[in-house]
Formats: C-alpha cells, structure tokens, sequence
C-alpha cells in the first residue's frame, strides 16, 4: 500500500507544533490528527469541526494526499462582526 508524507500543525496558548507523519493513502484528515496528538502541545483537545488544510476548511474525514499540512483551528473567542463593531466605537 502506498504511503505519504503529510503534516499536522497547530498554534495555541497551549503551544504549536508541526508533526510530520506517513500515513498509508487513504487516511483521513482527523485520522493524521489523533495519530499526531501525542506529539501535539500538552492540554489540546482538537475538535473534528475545526480542521483544515493549507487554510481552507475541510470536512474530518476527507481523505490526504500527499503533502498536505492538516491545520487544527481554535474556537473564535468573539465573534468577527463583534469584533468590527468594538473596533469601529474606538475609532481604530
């Protein structure tokens, strides 16, 4: 069976970290997270929603090909047009 060379990354208060792995083809995006999550920042707790690959979004059991880099998002801590309303009261 075929195998790649994939990474999963991630960037948080509790750490960031890229882990490279092969995988067997065929292997899912949330597949390379669970194998990559005991080389992951201590306290991560990824959620299968919040995954990507090279910034766009994609469903956790989409399969990978060869060099992608699986992202794991965090949760929004405010909302984007919260956000855009404070800044516009400030003035910034």
């Amino acid at each position: 069976m075929a195998e790649l060379a994939v990474e999963v990354a991630y960037a948080g208060p509790e750490g960031q970290g890229v882990v490279a792995l092969i995988v067997p083809a065929g292997t899912s995006a949330w597949k390379a997270v669970t194998m990559a999550l005991p080389r992951l920042p201590v306290g991560l707790v990824p959620d299968p929603a919040r995954l990507g690959i090279f910034a766009k979004k994609v469903a956790p059991e989409r399969p990978l090909e060869a060099g992608d880099r699986v992202e794991i998002y965090r949760p929004l801590i405010l909302d984007p047009m919260e956000a855009r309303r404070r800044r516009a009261k400030r003035g910034a």
